[in-house]
């Protein structure tokens, strides 16, 4: 059920902005008095899965997802239509049109990508605001795995700053964002009262940035492990069954202090259906208990969110602030993806271990559905589209750009036949990067 939540949300996602995009590119058309012949949510190669026809225009449903189209009269694009292009040029036609009408139609549709995920992330601002955790109230300083420890981070650790970048608000992606696509050198930590910086060490960025630690947290808060309940059936809670009660506090586990959440797992790990003595605070009391585990290795205790052991804050947002904030948001974004792929083509981040097709971006909508979280995600992927597209390369808008750019610094313009192998070129060119991409998602 999960995985099917996740698939459709970014089905739902995709085609919002596919038919968005192609909106784009349809009403300057239009309003150019541009016959459009065909407005498609993905593609339909020998058939589709509807259709109905308006005026002068097909409009339908293609059984390819993997995106949309509209076709414009007179125009070399992926419908690579050669006998309308052998036909003497019509008022109607895109070719037909000045230059400057021809770029604004091709730039439609990355214009409303852009627009569109500034705009959602502003709508998500002004609906929900921003709740963080402020670093000072976060008492118990940041758990970190193996891999937090090759940075030299350490349990205990209470993060300062990454290079000249203070760090004010809980953020497990802080540390990786700049390191990768900053220029953070240094991580500085308080331990121990004193602070500590931290050289980051050499080839830190392409493993931080490697398909196998993608979503991985480098640290997260340090938490008690208190009771908040043993599930919704708690008479089948060992924990429960034992004696254990909402609100005990486990501090030891065979006798082996358990001062933090976060170091029982290690403790308990591999110990399946096995009786273990579990030490807890009740009150003012002390008490010991028996428990045999799962066949997972759990005694069924719910440990408590950080939000039942440190308070948080909200901000939030007027309509007319929410405006600035989401633009810079969506620039902040932009900017951190154009990062990564300037790393990408220098070598220090390897494209094969961060590229991702449709399974990367299902998964960053998760298991559960959560209208915030769809929304934010949304409004990344129309901006990643709209950077994507705007790339020179034949077959995407921007190598139509491209080519419309030279027309008018030139007053030359390109051969049907030479944008007719050009778009061949750049449509097999995206094909093979799509087809790697997801290759990659199964088998990188």
């Amino acid at each position: 059920m999960g995985i099917l939540i996740m698939v459709g949300q970014l089905f739902l996602s995709l085609s919002l902005l596919i038919i968005l995009h192609e909106i784009g590119h349809f009403v300057p058309a239009r309003f150019f008095n541009t016959r459009v012949e065909k407005f498609y949510l993905f593609f339909d190669p020998w058939f589709s899965l509807f259709k109905v026809k308006k005026g002068d225009t097909e409009y339908g449903i293609g059984w390819l997802p993997l995106g949309g189209y509209v076709k414009i009269s007179g125009m070399i694009d992926e419908s690579m239509d050669r006998e309308q292009m052998k036909q003497p040029p019509q008022p109607w036609e895109f070719r037909s049109k000045p230059a400057w009408q021809r770029l604004i139609i091709m730039l439609g549709g990355v214009t409303v990508n852009f627009i569109l995920g500034f705009l959602i992330f502003a709508a998500c601002l002004f609906t929900w605001g921003e709740q963080y955790f402020p670093v000072e109230n976060l008492k118990y300083g940041i758990h970190t795995d193996s891999l937090g420890m090759t940075l030299g981070l350490l349990p205990g650790d209470e993060l300062v700053a990454v290079g000249d970048k203070k760090y004010t608000e809980y953020d497990q992606g802080f540390i990786i964002r700049e390191v990768v696509l900053g220029d953070g050198k240094v991580i500085s930590v308080r331990r121990n009262g004193q602070v500590v910086d931290l050289p980051v060490p050499e080839g830190a960025v392409g493993e931080l940035s490697s398909k196998k630690n993608a979503g991985r947290p480098l640290y997260e808060a340090r938490i008690p492990f208190k009771a908040a309940g043993f599930g919704t059936n708690e008479e089948n809670s060992p924990a429960y069954v034992a004696g254990m009660r909402k609100d005990d506090r486990i501090y030891s586990l065979n006798g082996t202090p358990v001062n933090y959440y976060q170091e029982w797992a290690p403790l308990i790990k591999g110990k399946e259906e096995t009786p273990v003595d579990v030490g807890v605070i009740r009150g003012t009391d002390s008490l010991q208990f028996s428990i045999t585990t799962n066949d997972r290795a759990l005694i069924g205790v719910m440990p408590y969110d950080m939000d039942h052991y440190f308070e948080s804050e909200k901000r939030d947002y007027s309509f007319g602030a929410s405006i600035p904030a989401g633009v810079k948001m969506g620039v902040d974004f932009l900017t951190g993806q154009a990062k990564a792929y300037g790393k990408m083509a220098s070598g220090e981040i390897k494209p094969s271990e961060s590229l991702g097709g449709f399974k990367a971006f299902a998964q960053l909508f998760g298991t559960t559905w959560n209208w915030q979280r769809f929304w934010l995600r949304t409004a990344m992927i129309s901006l990643i589209l709209a950077f994507m597209n705007l790339l020179p390369i034949p077959a995407l808008d921007g190598g139509h750009v491209m080519f419309l750019l030279y027309e008018v610094i030139t007053g030359r313009k390109p051969s049907d036949k030479f944008m007719e192998y050009a778009t061949i070129i750049g449509f097999v060119f995206v094909l093979s990067l799509v087809i790697y991409a997801n290759y990659l998602d199964w088998f990188g």
